[in-house]
């Protein structure tokens, strides 16, 4: 048995050897160049034009926003915020029900009544119940009388949101079905997020584009032996919008078809009762400005603003892409983007509708003074 002595030593020693084992390999890394993909953040020579907006053109809606503090939240601070960016409203897509909507609505009353809207979110887990029909359209109704503008349909449902048997419910489980009628009866819209980026369910190599994002954020990764497939779930989705014409949604992240715009363009075709918006798809966007440009001119009346995680300097970017005509600049986060976006410098006319007239149509709570 070691003694207490020889143990420092041999610690002090493997801490040695491993410090200078890790300066060395450093030192070759730096003599030889070599770097990290995440270190690697070269400055751009190139001189073009270049603008950096930081509030935007016109006054905009958020559809796609979460506050998961908003029981207590200083809706004061928050309102300066959104001022400095020319934000009218935010929606909160995160609700909830229960005590936690009642809190959040009695906050937004008492502080900020026209700048902020609550969408309701439902738990699917308790599908089996006996009483998930009449409970689940009560408590929509009630949320309605209360203020609630919308639901919210999170990505658990078709991936990870399973019944009381332990089976996947699907998007188009028949017993949703009342569900989605009870929002087309009360007239608020379904923002519904289903899936993720197709390449999340690819091999993790170097021919994947979101390589970076499943090493930094390796839960992400949908393997295919354990979840549906990404066009399996699309499809469940779509047969959702096909079997309830008489509900509006809004698909969330443009479907995650912001890659393939021909493909979006035939489903908004396809499915006149839907709309989308631009949350956390940016990128895709400002990586082919001249056919997202086209495909704004074409649906400029079913495309909403949205943002989804909050941080004032990031929308910053989006304005950028919307509005200006810059070339090759950086998105905010290197995970989503390692390449460079350029701006669609859409029209006055189709950025009025992007970021407000669109939404305004659907959400008949907004105050129209908001917007001059």
């Amino acid at each position: 048995m070691l003694s207490f002595k020889n143990v420092l030593r041999l610690t002090f020693f493997i801490l040695f050897t491993g410090g200078i084992t890790y300066y060395t390999i450093d030192k070759i890394q730096v003599k030889n160049n070599v770097m990290d993909i995440e270190t690697y953040s070269p400055k751009s020579t190139l001189r073009v034009p270049e603008h950096f907006p930081t509030r935007s053109k016109f006054p905009f809606v958020d559809v796609h926003n979460h506050q998961f503090d908003m029981p207590v939240k200083d809706l004061n601070k928050l309102v300066t915020e959104m001022d400095s960016l020319n934000m009218a409203f935010m929606i909160n897509l995160s609700g909830f029900r229960g005590i936690y909507l009642r809190k959040s609505l009695k906050n937004i009353k008492e502080n900020a009544p026209n700048r902020f809207g609550l969408f309701l979110n439902i738990d699917f887990e308790t599908l089996d119940d006996p009483d998930f029909a009449a409970h689940t359209t009560a408590l929509i109704a009630d949320a309605v009388a209360q203020g609630v503008m919308g639901l919210k349909v999170y990505k658990s449902l078709g991936l990870t949101d399973t019944d009381a048997q332990g089976n996947r419910i699907a998007v188009n489980d028949p017993r949703l079905f009342p569900v989605w009628k009870a929002c087309g009866d009360h007239k608020i819209p379904v923002l519904i997020h289903t899936g993720e980026p197709a390449s999340f369910w690819m091999p993790k190599d170097k021919y994947n584009e979101r390589w970076l994002e499943l090493r930094q954020k390796p839960s992400r990764y949908r393997d295919p032996a354990a979840y549906p497939s990404f066009e399996e779930v699309i499809a469940e989705q779509h047969d959702v919008f096909k079997k309830h014409p008489g509900t509006v949604f809004i698909n969330a992240h443009l479907g995650w078809m912001g890659n393939d715009l021909d493909r979006l363009s035939e489903h908004l075709i396809s499915h006149p009762n839907v709309h989308t918006e631009i949350g956390a798809v940016l990128a895709e966007l400002g990586r082919q400005p001249k056919r997202a440009r086209q495909f704004f001119v074409d649906f400029q009346d079913r495309i909403l603003f949205g943002k989804d995680s909050y941080k004032v300097s990031e929308y910053y970017t989006y304005f950028r892409v919307l509005e200006t005509g810059d070339e090759y600049f950086d998105y905010y986060r290197k995970r989503h983007a390692h390449w460079k976006l350029y701006g669609m410098s859409l029209p006055d006319s189709i950025l009025k509708k992007v970021y407000y007239k669109n939404a305004l149509k659907l959400f008949p709570q907004l105050d129209p003074e908001l917007f001059p």
